[in-house]
């Protein structure tokens, strides 16, 4: 008896390319709602990938990004053809976000998720003065700096590598803890971490050298202090082609000149 072909649910950012894009797939695959879709295919760049991560976090539904967009490194190349073949081949790979605890200097508290990375970066002309504590031991008591995040394996490839932090494997049980033009120390460039560490930042002299934290694209103003953690229990998993894997991307990535 023949396989069942999958389902799709298909969805595009706001971009002409994305939409036109989607409207030709649905021609071809058939549309189903997300709730009802086997796999979600998204078509736009690595921002809207994220987005999408996150809007089916929980879900168990795979998702297939197609780029159409400008950098799409977590994106597959774009075909109209053979989707289901791609799909069925695709490796799956899970991503586990980081969870930010934040507290504000008026006191309001917020959680947020964050796929690529958390980062915590001056608010005015002042560097930021932040202290930075790993599994409730101090390990850098004073950090001059414009900013400093903690990026996951999925995300090591974005601002972090911006900032010359490491490009992480994405089945790697680490994370990138790594600063943003440290003043000082002048050469601290950051460190490795086990995903099952939990850091703290606190901000140093607040009211004169305010600092922001951001969970990917949500942010939080005026911040005294963040608390960054793998999350025990939100997934999410993505499908890339064969020949279009994460580590082969993270070797190319790393051999560029």
């Amino acid at each position: 008896m023949p396989k069942p072909t999958p389902t799709f649910a298909f969805v595009s950012s706001e971009t002409d390319d994305a939409r036109q894009a989607a409207a030709r797939l649905t021609a071809i695959y058939g549309q189903h709602s997300l709730a009802e879709a086997e796999i979600v295919v998204a078509l736009g760049g690595d921002g809207f990938l994220l987005q999408t991560l996150r809007e089916t976090m929980g879900t168990d539904k795979p998702v297939y990004g197609m780029n159409r967009g400008t950098v799409g490194f977590l994106m597959n190349p774009f075909s109209e053809t053979d989707l289901h073949k791609r799909v069925e081949a695709a490796v799956a790979e899970t991503i586990r976000p980081l969870e930010m605890h934040t507290v504000t200097m008026s006191g309001e508290t917020s959680v947020a998720i964050a796929i690529n990375e958390v980062s915590l970066f001056r608010q005015t002309y002042q560097a930021a003065k932040i202290k930075i504590s790993v599994d409730g031991k101090v390990r850098l008591a004073e950090l001059i700096c414009d900013g400093v995040m903690v990026a996951t394996p999925a995300g090591s490839t974005a601002y972090n590598l911006s900032a010359h932090g490491p490009i992480l494997p994405l089945d790697a049980p680490l994370l990138a803890l790594t600063p943003v033009s440290p003043f000082r120390p002048r050469r601290w460039r950051g460190a490795l971490l086990s995903d099952r560490s939990e850091v703290r930042f606190e901000t140093l002299e607040p009211e004169k050298r305010p600092a922001n934290a951001a969970a990917d694209a949500k942010e939080v103003v005026s911040v005294l202090s963040v608390t960054v953690r793998e999350s025990p229990d939100q997934t999410a998993t993505l499908l890339f082609d064969p020949s279009h894997s994460w580590n082969e991307r993270i070797l190319a990535e790393q051999f560029r000149y």
